[in-house]
């Protein structure tokens, strides 16, 4: 009887481990099963695909789908480049005040009107070079240096160079224009009288362009 009671009771205790492995393996599956339900939905929501970001339409998106390039065609009239690398800025010149009328005798108008006035000197048309200028005016070939100098910066060897406010002309700038024998824009005519003003004013050329080196006139 007692070795039966103690194999019941072993066979009981077996019974009882048992059920405690059992019920501990699905109290663990449990336990797992619960987990996932919690971790599943974030799971899902980290590896969906972020949405895509709308686009913003900027004022100067606008702006860049309205733009027009419009071009105006005339018919027969075939439109060119324009150039814009340069351009000239020109000048307004002061206007010129008008004289006042002057009411003349009878004894003057007579007499004006037997004499004439002298008739403006002609701008020169013809061609040649300064050393062809300077030799045909009689200058010795030792002052062109000093003559190129003063000339260069006077008239940049242009026959016809007149000063508005002065009247200057010619090549030398003569001052008056009439004191030149013959036409003051003529360049040998110009530099011939250049020449008598540099040597009796001055004594030379070379003393005349270092009158202007030092006064930038002269």
């Amino acid at each position: 009887m007692q070795n039966a009671a103690a194999t019941a009771a072993r066979v009981g205790a077996k019974t009882s481990k048992g059920r405690s492995a059992t019920s501990a393996v699905f109290a663990g599956l449990a336990v797992v099963g619960f987990s996932v339900a919690i971790l599943a939905p974030a799971g899902l929501a980290m590896s969906a695909p972020e949405p895509a970001h709308a686009s913003v339409t900027t004022a100067y998106a606008l702006a860049a789908r309205d733009a027009q390039n419009i071009t105006v065609s005339v018919h027969g009239v075939t439109s060119k480049p324009q150039t814009r690398d340069a351009f000239d800025v020109y000048v307004t010149p002061k206007p010129t005040p008008t004289p006042e009328p002057v009411v003349a005798s009878t004894s003057d108008s007579s007499s004006s009107d037997s004499g004439s006035s002298d008739p403006a000197p002609l701008f020169y048309s013809g061609g040649g070079a300064p050393a062809e200028w300077m030799a045909a005016a009689g200058i010795a070939s030792s002052d062109w240096g000093y003559v190129d100098y003063i000339v260069s910066r006077e008239s940049g060897w242009n026959p016809n160079a007149t000063n508005s406010s002065s009247g200057a002309c010619g090549l030398v700038q003569a001052l008056p224009c009439s004191k030149v024998p013959g036409n003051g824009y003529d360049p040998v005519d110009n530099l011939r009288w250049g020449n008598g003003y540099a040597v009796g004013r001055y004594g030379s050329w070379a003393a005349a362009q270092a009158f202007w080196a030092a006064n930038n006139w002269w």
